[in-house]
């Protein structure tokens, strides 16, 4: 006769400050509960029961209605954003700095100035005529 080994499952214990911080996770919307649970390796159900418990909109009688999106996606999102913007920065300053060549380059084998000269008069522009009654 073969003996089957028999384990016990480790039943884990949490203190109200740790639940009360989790719940507040929660309800600030740094994280939704599915979050939480795979976070912490806690059922989703336990997180709902100290919702129940510790929340402080159930006592007010409030729904809390979870977001499709946590904040910690809308950072990742953010960030991902972040980096596509400084991609396009880095390609238009090598645009820039190609042109800039391309100028120098114009000025030095042919001579032509493509670059605005600001050490140069600015031109008058339109002069206004004198008034009639001005003159008198």
């Amino acid at each position: 006769m073969s003996k089957k080994k028999v384990t016990l499952a480790v039943r884990r214990t949490y203190s109200e400050e740790f639940k009360r911080e989790r719940v507040k996770d929660y309800e600030s919307g740094q994280h939704t509960v599915l979050e939480l649970s795979d976070l912490y390796r806690i059922k989703a159900s336990i997180i709902y029961r100290w919702i129940y418990q510790y929340s402080v909109y159930n006592k007010k009688k409030v729904r809390i209605v979870e977001m499709e999106q946590s904040s910690t996606q809308k950072v990742k999102e953010l960030q991902q954003r972040i980096k596509e913007l400084e991609r396009l920065v880095g390609q238009k300053q090598i645009k820039i700095d190609f042109l800039e060549t391309m100028m120098e380059v114009a000025k030095d084998e042919l001579g032509v100035e493509i670059k605005k000269n600001y050490s140069s008069q600015a031109s008058s522009g339109f002069v206004k005529p004198p008034h009639p009654e001005d003159t008198l």
